[in-house]
């Protein structure tokens, strides 16, 4: 079942609608393979059905990663 009708990025973010007209967005420096990537690499994603994949430069995004409230991925790693 698609549940993203469009993905787009800009400098510092990724952004994805669904189907139920939400806009969620993330930090790009959480992917910096994303960063990186072209924007031809950037539009070959697929969907499945836990998030969001980019075979050409092995990348994976879960959708429940853009309800995370946390804009410094440094945190993930480094709790205090």
């Amino acid at each position: 079942m698609k549940t993203v009708t469009k993905l787009w990025f800009d400098n510092e973010r990724i952004f994805l609608e669904n189907t139920s007209g939400k806009i969620c967005s993330q930090p790009m420096r959480f992917y910096p393979r994303l960063l990186q990537a072209s924007e031809e690499q950037r539009a070959a994603w697929t969907e499945s059905y836990f998030g969001l994949h980019w075979e050409n430069i092995d990348e994976d995004i879960s959708f429940e990663s853009f309800t995370w409230n946390d804009n410094d991925p440094l945190t993930l790693y480094h709790q205090t």
